[in-house]
């Protein structure tokens, strides 16, 4: 079943530009210049129940756009979109019951009140009954370790607080789907790795849907099979994060860390191997082949030099998107 089924989206801004000078400025008043920019070119997207997909690309990329769409916050210039068999812009009141938003930059508690008077609000505000309620909630509080916040104005809550309330208020009514805008922007460790687990738990035990836009690829590694990354308005490349790592990089890195110095003519050393020397007794080898390839040459350096360590270095999905962007990749 596909929880989000999008075809052909488009969403154009106009922006307009100032001419130069007193005249120029006159003219201005009664015409203006402007151009046609589209935030988000054509795409087309589908994702299934239960799916944890990241939506990443640089600033500007197109992604908070698409989220507001996806939402009904924002109009497309054109295209379709479905989300949990509705239009989210046609079918706006009966929509926002089935999805949960958490924007990392914007609350959608009330500041001066207590944290549980903003979940009793929106509890009428989603038509929550008092049993759906204690039940789910009490699951959702006791996770999220914010019963001692429950009584705290809002703003008298830390950043990381709040952003964990947050997460709560868009799961009072229990939403199929869940949107993340930076949800785990400016947060510490400790808060980032207590939101993560709550997120695998809510979508392994109600198949909770989760689109997850980030700047932060360690959420996306610890969260998310299925990456869409997203270049000025297009997607291009839609599959799993593994495979990403495969077409994006070149080859595998070993570090060999030898007991003693160990010069360069004592390596092994072929067309696929590339070495690079750390320091006097550390190399590191850059191999182009399979696993079985790999395996071989690493037991040949073993045999012929004493080891003290060896490491196969993984490649970040912070540095598969960075050299993605700053060499323009194509995938096929």
């Amino acid at each position: 079943m596909n929880v989000i089924e999008v075809r052909n989206l488009r969403k154009e801004f106009k922006s307009y530009s100032s001419r130069s000078g007193l005249a120029g400025a006159f003219r201005d008043l009664f015409t203006r210049n402007y151009k046609i920019h589209a935030a988000v070119d054509d795409i087309s997207l589908t994702v299934k129940q239960g799916e944890m997909i990241g939506y990443i690309g640089e600033n500007g990329a197109g992604k908070s756009t698409t989220i507001k769409m996806l939402t009904g916050i924002l109009t497309p210039t054109s295209g379709n979109i479905i989300v949990n068999g509705m239009n989210p812009h046609k079918q706006r009141e009966e929509f926002v019951r089935t999805i949960g938003v958490v924007f990392g930059q914007r609350s959608q508690l009330w500041w001066d009140i207590a944290v549980q008077e903003s979940f009793r609000l929106l509890k009428k505000v989603y038509r929550v009954s008092d049993e759906d309620y204690n039940r789910h909630m009490g699951h959702v509080i006791e996770t999220l370790e914010i019963g001692p916040l429950l009584d705290k104005p809002v703003r008298k809550l830390s950043l990381g607080q709040r952003m964990r309330c947050e997460l709560a208020a868009a799961l009072v009514h229990n939403p199929p789907l869940l949107f993340l805008d930076e949800p785990t922007i400016g947060l510490d460790v400790l808060v980032k790795l207590k939101i993560r687990n709550f997120l695998k738990e809510i979508n392994e035990q109600y198949k909770t849907t989760i689109l997850l836009t980030t700047h932060d690829l360690t959420d996306i590694e610890a969260l998310c099979e299925r990456v869409v990354l997203l270049d000025e308005g297009k997607i291009i490349y839609d599959g799993k994060l593994s495979q990403l790592q495969t077409q994006a990089i070149e080859g595998k890195q070993v570090e060999f860390e030898f007991l003693t110095e160990v010069p360069f003519d004592q390596l092994p050393n072929t067309e696929r191997v590339q070495w690079q020397q750390k320091d006097g007794t550390t190399w590191l080898a850059t191999i182009q082949g399979d696993e079985r390839m790999l395996s071989q040459f690493i037991s040949d350096v073993i045999h012929r030099n004493p080891i003290q360590n060896v490491r196969v270095n993984e490649v970040s999905t912070e540095e598969i998107v960075r050299k993605i962007y700053e060499e323009g990749m194509a995938f096929s």
